[in-house]
């Protein structure tokens, strides 16, 4: 009987190098033992398709903690040799695929997504009718007459092939996909026909288009989750439009989701390889952590640590966040040239740190100047799929989650002391993130007795996605055109986020990127912060922002005066305990009780602090709208969470 590779040690070391090959695209004898996954180009996006090919290959399973991206073919190799000949089992990954029987029935939001399902619901603070990110891109050569019917098609079988563009969400906060067959399944393309339009004409319906799609998300409980639209232009010209849902889609499905349309467009006959899992069939098998040894150790982790988390930036505001409706955020975009972010990955992999950590503390770095201190509470978005099956990087879902991010900026530090520091804390964060940046951020929400957000700073960067991809969009589509990514155009609109830096790569360029509520603030420290911000970039590029001491300020000014993030009261009012004392109490604690499985005794107790959270007063709300006819509003709500509070909420709604 011939021994599989897993049971041949020996080669693991060869298996190993083969991973790295492909994975970093150089030849594999070129790879040493001493040579780390960072220095050779890797980082932690493509540590976790690393992690998956192992399993695959190696027959051996490895926690996220163990395939860092400043882990060495060495120390890979001995540890694949220790858990082949039985040593201890990895603490992460408690839970292995489990492929659902019937496609069809609903499951479960993960935890980013019920966060994006609340703040659809119009109550919560930097709340919107859809979270969604929009972009449009220009089309050159197109053929007019075919293109429309060849991006249908090519809808039609990207929805065969990925299930979750047939995806839709309940009013409870579950999900489920729809048969192909089933009306309105499929997402069907709006096509605007504008070739005989003046240019002036022409440039009008394209801002009202873009301003409509801007505003107006698709969203997943009415209807497809994608909403695609193509506009054409004279002389071949066009537009292709997507409106993304972030309930559905996170940012390696949305650059999965172009990259496959835009194939399928060009080829008539073309169909990607079949997937042996789906979202579905993850977010079942993610679902049970929480019954793990290994999910409560994380959680114990976190929690050990909550009190001593600091406060979010506290920047100057113009208003209180919960007093703003905007519609969307606005950006801030420049990009590094392509010669200049060589460079700067260069001197990253130089130091040992991955361009996304140095991004990170650049980041801190201008947030800490605006804000007036250098210990501050930061929130990361992570590319967070666990390595449960080698095609879970080639699966559409919303399989994104956060990670919240202490941040200790030390006075009188160099960059790159400051930036090894946040490669360290990184590592360490990202050991436990089992549990996820929502589920901390609700913990530490009722810890500080508040409902408004924990973390509204966010940081994302998407940077090596396109090499962990294996290849670059394709600038063709067949009918549809070439595309021109020199005349592209983006708008994110996210909940309960007040700014997000993005950094991520186009067309071998840097995009430096702010996202924010800009009715939140002065326009003028804005624009200053962001100069800030692209001109530390510019010098870690050029090399001489590194080795010199960051102007970095000291302990925050406690006379400091004014609106500012995170800085304010909770007015919550107090209501008198005791048991439910009216009939119209009475049917609202049953309702609680049956949402929170719990006993509902006091008046006068907090639904958070019963056990619930912003997804259970969804459906609390919903299932006292529907089977006792007691509408509150979400805001009302959140006002006094108690029974009290939404029976005299109730009261006044219905005396208007």
């Amino acid at each position: 009987m011939s021994l599989s590779t897993a049971e041949r040690p020996d080669d693991a070391g060869e298996v190993l190098a083969e991973i790295w090959s492909e994975l970093l695209g150089i030849p594999a004898h070129t790879i040493t033992p001493d040579a780390s996954f960072l220095r050779l180009g890797g980082d932690s996006v493509l540590a976790v398709r690393m992690a998956a090919l192992i399993r695959k290959r190696l027959g051996v399973v490895l926690a996220l903690a163990d395939v860092g991206a400043e882990s060495t073919v060495a120390e890979l190799t001995e540890l694949i040799r220790r858990r082949s000949a039985g040593g201890p089992a990895p603490r992460a990954l408690p839970v292995e695929l489990r492929r659902r029987l019937d496609k069809t029935a609903p499951f479960p939001l993960l935890p980013l997504q019920q966060g994006y399902f609340v703040g659809q619901q119009g109550g919560w603070e930097l709340s919107y009718e859809s979270a969604h990110f929009y972009s449009d891109v220009a089309l050159l050569d197109m053929d007019s007459e075919e293109a429309p019917e060849a991006l249908a098609d090519a809808l039609r079988r990207l929805a065969e092939h990925q299930p979750m563009l047939r995806a839709r969400v309940t009013s409870d906060g579950m999900q489920h996909i729809l048969p192909l067959d089933a009306p309105a399944a499929v997402p069907e393309p709006q096509v605007y026909d504008l070739r005989t339009a003046s240019a002036e004409e022409a440039a009008e319906s394209l801002a009202r288009l873009r301003a409509e799609m801007i505003a107006n998300g698709p969203d997943p409980a009415r209807g497809p989750g994608l909403d695609i639209r193509l506009t054409l232009l004279p002389d071949g010209r066009g537009r292709l439009h997507t409106n993304m849902s972030l309930l559905l889609f996170d940012g390696w499905s949305a650059t999965l989701l172009n990259r496959e349309l835009l194939e399928l467009s060009a080829d008539w006959n073309a169909m990607p390889a079949p997937l042996d899992m789906g979202f579905d069939d993850y977010v079942s098998s993610v679902h049970a952590l929480p019954q793990t040894d290994a999910w409560t150790s994380d959680r114990d982790w976190w929690w050990s640590r909550l009190d001593d988390m600091p406060l979010p930036p506290a920047l100057p505001l113009t208003t209180d966040p919960r007093e703003v409706r905007a519609t969307t955020m606005v950006n801030r975009e420049q990009y590094l040239s392509p010669g200049r972010w060589v460079a700067l990955r260069d001197r990253c992999a130089a130091h040992d740190v991955t361009p996304s950590t140095a991004m990170f503390t650049v980041f801190a770095i201008t947030i800490a100047r605006w804000a007036g201190h250098h210990r501050l509470l930061l929130n990361s978005l992570q590319l967070n799929r666990l390595p449960l099956h080698p095609d879970v990087h080639r699966v559409f879902g919303a399989f994104a989650s956060t990670m919240l991010l202490p941040t200790e900026l030390t006075p009188g530090s160099t960059f790159a002391q400051l930036v090894t520091q946040a490669q360290r804390r990184f590592t360490e964060h990202a050991g436990h993130a089992l549990v996820t940046g929502v589920e901390v951020s609700r913990e530490l929400g009722r810890r500080r007795g508040t409902h408004r957000p924990v973390a509204p700073v966010v940081f994302q960067s998407t940077l090596g996605m396109d090499a962990a991809m294996g290849a670059q969009q394709p600038d063709f589509a067949g009918p549809l055109g070439q595309l021109d990514m020199d005349d592209f155009f983006h708008q994110l609109r996210t909940p309960q986020v007040a700014l997000e830096a993005r950094f991520y790569e186009l067309r071998g360029s840097l995009a430096i990127v702010f996202s924010l509520v800009e009715e939140l603030f002065e326009i003028e420290q804005v624009d200053a912060a962001y100069a800030d911000l692209v001109a530390l970039v510019g010098s870690l590029a050029d090399g001489d922002g590194w080795d010199r001491p960051v102007d970095l300020p000291g302990e925050p000014n406690e006379a400091r005066t004014g609106l500012r993030l995170g800085r304010y009261d909770d007015d919550r009012a107090d209501a008198d305990g005791g048991p439910p004392a009216t009939e119209l109490e009475l049917t609202i604690a049953a309702v609680w009780e049956e949402v929170l499985e719990a006993p509902v005794l006091d008046r006068g107790a907090s639904f958070f602090d019963l056990g619930g959270d912003s997804l259970l007063a969804v459906r609390a709300l919903a299932r006292l709208a529907k089977e006792a006819g007691i509408t509150v509003p979400v805001r009302e709500f959140l006002a006094d969470p108690t029974v009290a509070g939404v029976a005299s909420a109730s009261r006044t709604d219905v005396a208007r």
